[in-house]
């Protein structure tokens, strides 16, 4: 492996002005010398070797904002490397994010700089917990939240988001004719969809660790503490605290309230990264930041990145079998909403 040069010089402080100028509100001058040889490098060595870099909105800003080609959320980083032709993916994100990329793009190598970034939710079920509940709920589909495993995807009959999840419910229950589905493995999300809908759920208790730690007094007191802040919260928190909340939405729906709405002071009751994301790019917004971080995300940094690119590790694998049921699920979502096409 040969070794990068990672000496903050001159010539390195002028390529990389422009990147930082984008994160300056947000990274602070002191740490962009430690940074910039590492954006610099990993830039320069995608380039060389057809790589392209998927950043999830949970990202530090100068991995978000500086060395990723495509950021938001985990499906919608898989869909847009399974459009390009790079060769190889790096998943700045979490190991199912990886798995759903490879699902996407089989011929493509999918790298992840960490292997141990993991997810509470996935890691709450397993393909076996899913055979069970088929068998205590005969006759069901299983909605099967994308925050899961290929493997528990395999299991399932149709994929949902955050943002998708209701229509996805009301759409396959339509199609299997049933008055309920077993929605896995987000209890909270799974609740928060039951109250929008007439179909019934069955449930798992998996949880967000970072979502679940919020309550509806922390958002009663950040209303105190701020008078005017306009409250967006994460669907897979508690029912309580979407409740409190001004608007709920996924990731990509948060960012896109506050670019269409520009409060003049937000709360994102979400992973506090996303603030400083979305801050970078809104200026204007004033952000209050709950500093709830996910573990898993943060096991990923610029210099784990660099060393992946570096080594072509760590290789990113799934079971073809496995595959192809988990796309089936994947694919069965994306038709939702869509009109049918008409018979030959």
């Amino acid at each position: 492996m040969q070794t990068a040069d990672l000496s903050y010089t001159p010539r390195i402080a002028r390529a990389t002005a422009p990147l930082y100028g984008k994160v300056a509100k947000v990274v602070p001058e002191i740490e962009w010398p430690v940074h910039a040889p590492y954006v610099e490098a990993i830039n320069r060595l995608k380039r060389e070797k057809g790589a392209v870099i998927l950043a999830h909105n949970y990202m530090t800003p100068e991995i978000y904002h500086c060395v990723a080609d495509f950021v938001g959320d985990s499906l919608a980083l898989a869909r847009e490397a399974a459009k390009t032709d790079a060769r190889v993916i790096v998943q700045a994100g979490v190991h199912f994010m990886a798995e759903t990329s490879k699902i996407l793009s089989p011929h493509k190598t999918v790298l992840i700089p960490d292997p141990q970034a993991g997810c509470s939710l996935a890691a709450s079920i397993t393909a076996g917990d899913v055979r069970r509940l088929k068998a205590e709920h005969p006759g069901l589909p299983v909605v099967t939240y994308v925050n899961t495993s290929a493997a528990v995807k395999a299991e399932s009959d149709v994929c949902c988001t955050s943002s998708n999840a209701k229509a996805v419910v009301e759409d396959i229950a339509r199609e299997w004719r049933v008055d309920s589905v077993i929605m896995i493995p987000d209890e909270y999300l799974a609740q928060n969809v039951a109250r929008q809908t007439a179909v019934k759920i069955v449930t798992w208790k998996g949880h967000c660790e970072v979502h679940e730690r919020f309550g509806a007094a922390d958002i009663r007191a950040y209303r105190d503490a701020n008078p005017g802040v306009v409250v967006l919260a994460h669907p897979e928190c508690p029912p309580a605290v979407i409740d409190e909340a001004d608007f709920a939405g996924s990731t990509a729906a948060m960012i896109s309230y506050v670019g269409d709405k520009r409060p003049k002071k937000v709360v994102m009751v979400t992973e506090c990264s996303m603030s400083d994301n979305v801050a970078a790019d809104y200026p204007d917004v004033e952000f209050v930041r709950p500093c709830n971080l996910c573990p898993h995300m943060k096991r990923i940094t610029l210099p784990k990145i660099l060393k992946s690119l570096q080594t072509m590790t760590v290789e990113v694998n799934v079971d073809p079998e496995i595959a192809a049921q988990a796309k089936a699920a994947v694919e069965r979502m994306l038709t939702v909403g869509k009109p049918a096409k008409a018979a030959a």
